[in-house]
């Protein structure tokens, strides 16, 4: 109905403007002739019977309240319409003027009010009992309305929207039968419609006699067997009434005659989700997938509930995701749910390209950016890490995270001032969270040694400390600093000792605790704890280099450069590396 309405307006209100342009033509004649004078020899009803001073008023009411309405002084152009018709009180374009004015004053009763006396003076202006038809309908009014609904389908059988509007109206009073019989009269006006049959059928349900419905709907297959709306009006009904074996029947048709009906896909695949048929469930999905009128929305859900049923994602799971990509590939969220994907499948390369091919579409979603910066912190990809949390500030500022990220990588890639000037801002953004803001602290004792400031270094570590001293992870990393800089070894063995004892079995923290013997000169014990890391983590670089250093210090030339070797390929940034391959021999490192 409303579709229609919108129509409709359009129709009353142009129609009804061309009354008042007829209008406000005459007035400007009268005015010119008003204004100018009529030439002596030419006769006219104005020199006959003489102007008044109520017709120069008039009409210059009658200008200004048009005037003032244009520019939406609606009160002004009220009063100015009103003393027109103090003037003339059987004027209907001043009244239609006047509905218009109360229309979008949002005054309902004096809308309809004006327009039922424009009406009134001019009852063979079909259009004004048009807008009173649909008014009285957008207010509920429906007995209202019929009754001007009645009026314009007498005056015009064939058309058809009024037609609607008429069975509508009697389907509102409860006068389903005589809308029926309305709607058969459209029907011969326009030919057989689906649309209309599938109107007859619904009124048919509402009177409890759905067998004639049905037939209607059958009738009308007859004409038209490939329309997916008459199946799927069927479809509906047959699974609202409990007959799902017809309803299947149908849906399988409808299917299979609209291929690209994606909803009709996505609802066999349901059926066969329930009836545990996997394939055929698979099947409809993929055909669903390419359909057009299946929204991403939809096909995300789907593909969440398959990642979330178990542990391991089957392979159709990754067909219908390659299905989202390629259907959507400027879409932020086919991306996201694909890194998702790959992260239940431990492709973690394969999901943090995912997560970034996200932003590059959408840079708003903060959860992806959280992702992309924790899977990059837990790779090492600190180059990477330091200019994507920079940007991803520029989109957050408020985010003390994002601060930390980018203070951490600054640290990593040897920015030590950029390190202390933003984890010093993102402290202050922390809200009751100790170990969040133990973390800060720590990473700027970190970036201080990096400096060589080690005064501040240490107060800062010890800030950590203070704030979560049972931060096995700031332990780790003071000590290490602290050996690193030759400083305070006993403190330093002290703190990588009691991590050692809280979290054992964590190949940085032994090789921290080698390192700390290793520079107080304890090299035999130092190799054992390396060794102890080794075991634990083969491949990083900071550990196969320090397996290089301590048995060089033993007199295990070769073996060292085999391990600093070991140590270059896995990416160490020791500059000293080189020199010690070369001369087979330590130096202090340089990085």
């Amino acid at each position: 109905m409303q579709k229609r309405a919108f129509l409709f307006n359009y129709v009353t209100h142009t129609n009804a403007k061309v009354k008042l342009n007829q209008l406000i033509g005459l007035y400007l004649l009268s005015l010119i002739l008003l204004c100018c004078g009529v030439k002596k020899n030419a006769p006219s009803s104005i020199e006959k019977k003489g102007v008044s001073m109520s017709d120069y008023s008039y009409i210059e009411h009658f200008h200004e309240g048009l005037r003032l309405k244009s520019k939406g002084e609606i009160n002004n152009a009220i009063s100015a319409f009103d003393y027109c018709l103090s003037v003339r009180q059987n004027d209907d374009g001043v009244y239609y003027a006047l509905s218009e004015l109360y229309s979008q004053k949002k005054v309902p009763v004096k809308m309809l009010e004006s327009l039922k006396v424009a009406s009134k003076i001019a009852p063979d202006n079909i259009w004004y009992t048009q807008e009173l038809a649909y008014q009285n309908f957008d207010q509920n009014k429906f007995d209202e309305a019929l009754k001007y609904f009645a009026k314009l389908v007498q005056k015009e059988p064939s058309n058809v929207d009024w037609l609607y509007g008429y069975a509508e109206c009697l389907v509102k009073v409860g006068k389903v039968n005589e809308a029926i019989k309305a709607l058969d009269k459209t029907e011969e006006q326009v030919g057989k419609q689906p649309e209309l049959t599938i109107q007859k059928f619904k009124l048919y349900l509402q009177i409890k006699q759905p067998e004639k419905g049905i037939e209607e709907i059958n009738k009308m297959r007859a004409e038209f067997p490939k329309d997916p709306d008459l199946l799927g009006t069927l479809i509906d009904y047959y699974f609202q009434s409990g007959q799902e074996k017809k309803a299947i029947e149908i849906l399988q048709e409808l299917a299979e005659i609209d291929p690209m009906n994606g909803r009709a896909h996505m609802f066999l695949a349901e059926v066969y989700h329930q009836q545990l048929k996997k394939k055929e469930y698979f099947d409809e999905l993929k055909k669903g997938f390419i359909c057009d009128d299946v929204d991403i929305d939809t096909k995300m859900k789907i593909l969440i509930s398959i990642l979330e049923e178990g542990a391991k994602i089957s392979p159709e799971g990754f067909e219908l995701l390659d299905l989202l990509v390629n259907k959507y590939p400027n879409d932020s969220k086919a991306y996201s749910i694909q890194g998702d994907y790959f992260v239940k499948a431990e492709k973690d390369d394969k999901a943090l390209e995912a997560y970034k091919n996200a932003l590059k579409y959408d840079k708003n979603k903060y959860v992806i950016w959280s992702q992309v910066l924790v899977m990059e912190y837990q790779a090492k990809k600190f180059s990477d890490l330091y200019d994507d949390s920079k940007e991803c500030l520029d989109l957050f500022p408020a985010n003390s995270s994002i601060y930390l990220f980018n203070g951490i990588a600054a640290n990593q890639t040897n920015r030590y001032d950029e390190a202390v000037n933003v984890l010093t801002s993102g402290k202050e953004l922390v809200v009751n969270d100790k170990a969040m803001e133990s973390e800060f602290y720590s990473q700027l004792g970190d970036a201080y040694f990096g400096l060589k400031k080690y005064s501040q270094g240490k107060e800062n570590f010890e800030k950590a400390l203070k704030i979560d001293p049972l931060s096995t992870l700031n332990m780790n990393n003071y000590a290490y600093r602290l050996a690193l800089a030759k400083l305070d070894l006993e403190h330093a063995e002290e703190l990588i000792k009691k991590a050692n004892n809280l979290s054992p079995n964590q190949a940085h923290f032994n090789d921290t605790y080698g390192w700390v013997l290793f520079q107080q000169g304890e090299y035999v014990k130092a190799k054992e704890y390396f060794d102890k890391a080794f075991k634990l983590n083969a491949s990083d670089k900071i550990i196969l280099e320090h397996l290089g250093d301590i048995n060089s210090k033993i007199g295990q030339k070769e073996i060292a450069v085999e391990f600093w070797k070991k140590a270059k390929l896995a990416g160490s940034t020791n500059k000293n590396l080189n020199l010690k391959i070369d001369k087979k021999e330590y130096y202090e490192p340089l990085y």
